[in-house]
């Protein structure tokens, strides 16, 4: 451990059951680096058999790639059904950027610290917690209630919720859904303000692939090199503004932060945004990285490939881009505006489209959307939720598309911000506070009881 490592001298320890299956949790390091080899989710379906203290029903669609379905049938068969669906796997980490050791899931200073803190383990152990007396028998639904422990949801699900859905719906599938992103409190003038996960963008994964002729590095003078147009496309890429798209939610998620006026006007405003979003970045950089991809269509160029050796010209370049787009967006839009933004250099690039997850969201105005303000009312006094747009993608999209009503929620302490929590999504010393996992754990479970009483 660093001497910069907090509260490096005293490690504590909770007797919280939720909270000790977080770090057990933790501790599987079922870390999913995208290949079939990775991942090893049985360790934490064992985990989880061992917690509720009878095995569910195990899919294993490659050696290791475990989820876990739990389904308790309610008393009446017309009643709605309601999915617990959180995720087992954690992406890669450098050990290096931390300060403590990333799977030892140690508690300091109130969190408990580790890969898969906040993605997503503290939701799979309080949904847990939440399900296991309607398991046992000491709580009872009216419809049916499902707890789907998934895997490979860090790789696009191909191997845990898209496999149940595609091969297994009759064993995962509900009418209602709960799982991420469970985002804080946002402290306004007036009071909290309580956002809950209604639809995510996006990813249109897209791959860019050029052409050249190999000749010798030494005499590049008339060459085609393979990453000239690339480069040139690229820049066009990063230097062309992206286009805007102001939802009736986002109006909605800015209108509840009781801003000054000036400020709240521009951000719903498509000609102002990006001078609000450059306002914002000041004092909360985190934060404003979420306005701006809550707002635009986004574009990361995280990959790029080309040539074999220092004195050859490359004769092919390969560039894999992270494209994410807003509600209304499709695989046409995007494209567009690619060509657009390489400019002259588009002619000269393959546009490769890997995959494809277009936006979803779900209405309100239904028995669970009650159910999770009454339960936020019940603990914090306020009824103040408002919608939220998850930047990212999850595996809620495989049941959106089948009009399964799902949504994200949790309850934080105010230890961490917004705008902080949202870097430590993927980021060094990833974190969450011990409070907060019993908060949420609470919360879910006053969820659970509501909806029941509503269904």
């Amino acid at each position: 451990m660093r001497p910069d490592a907090p509260s490096a001298t005293v490690v504590g320890v909770t007797d919280d059951p939720t909270v000790q299956l977080l770090q057990e949790l933790i501790r599987n390091a079922c870390v999913n680096d995208g290949t079939a080899e990775s991942g090893h989710e049985e360790r934490s379906v064992r985990t989880l058999a061992e917690y509720f203290g009878v095995e569910g029903e195990v899919f294993e669609p490659a050696s290791g790639r475990q989820s876990v379905v739990y389904r308790v049938p309610g008393s009446d068969p017309d009643a709605p059904s309601l999915v617990l669906l959180p995720h087992l796997d954690v992406v890669p980490v450098n050990p290096e950027g931390w300060s403590v050791d990333p799977f030892a899931a140690e508690i300091a200073d109130g969190f408990v610290w580790g890969r898969g803190a906040v993605d997503m383990l503290n939701l799979t152990a309080a949904m847990a917690t939440a399900f296991r007396p309607y398991l046992t028998g000491e709580k009872t639904m009216p419809g049916d209630l499902v707890f789907a422990a998934v895997a490979d949801e860090e790789n696009a699900g191909r191997l845990g919720a898209e496999y149940l859905t595609e091969n297994h719906w009759d064993v995962v599938g509900g009418d209602y859904l709960l799982t991420e992103v469970a985002y804080p409190s946002l402290s306004t003038p007036s009071g909290e303000v309580y956002p809950v996960s209604v639809g995510e963008k996006g990813p249109f994964w897209t791959g860019l692939a050029t052409r050249g002729t190999p000749g010798h590095g030494s005499a590049p003078y008339g060459s085609r090199n393979a990453l000239r147009p690339m480069v040139e496309a690229l820049h066009g890429v990063f230097s062309t503004p992206m286009p805007v798209s102001i939802s009736d939610e986002w109006r909605e998620f800015v209108a509840s932060l009781d801003l000054d006026a000036d400020l709240a006007e521009a951000l719903v405003d498509p000609d102002r945004v990006d001078e609000a979003i450059d306002r914002l970045a000041v004092d909360d950089p985190a934060f404003a990285r979420y306005v701006h991809a809550a707002t635009h269509l986004t574009i990361s160029p995280n990959i790029l490939e080309g040539g074999v050796k220092v004195n050859v010209v490359p004769d092919e370049a390969r560039a894999e881009l992270d494209m994410r787009g807003l509600p209304g967006m499709d695989r046409r839009f995007v494209d567009e505006h690619l060509r657009k933004a390489m400019g002259a250099a588009a002619d000269q690039v393959e546009i490769v489209p890997i995959d494809d997850f277009p936006p979803t969201a779900s209405e309100r105005g239904n028995p669970l959307w009650e159910s999770i303000a009454d339960a936020i009312e019940h603990h914090t006094g306020s009824r103040r939720v408002v919608p939220a747009l998850m930047t990212v993608a999850t595996d809620a999209r495989f049941f959106r598309r089948r009009g399964t009503v799902a949504y994200g929620v949790g309850l934080y302490d105010g230890r961490v911000e917004f705008g902080e929590f949202l870097s430590l999504f993927h980021g060094n010393d990833e974190r969450v506070t011990v409070e907060s996992v019993i908060r949420t754990t609470r919360l879910l479970e006053t969820v659970l009881e509501r909806f029941a009483a509503r269904a």
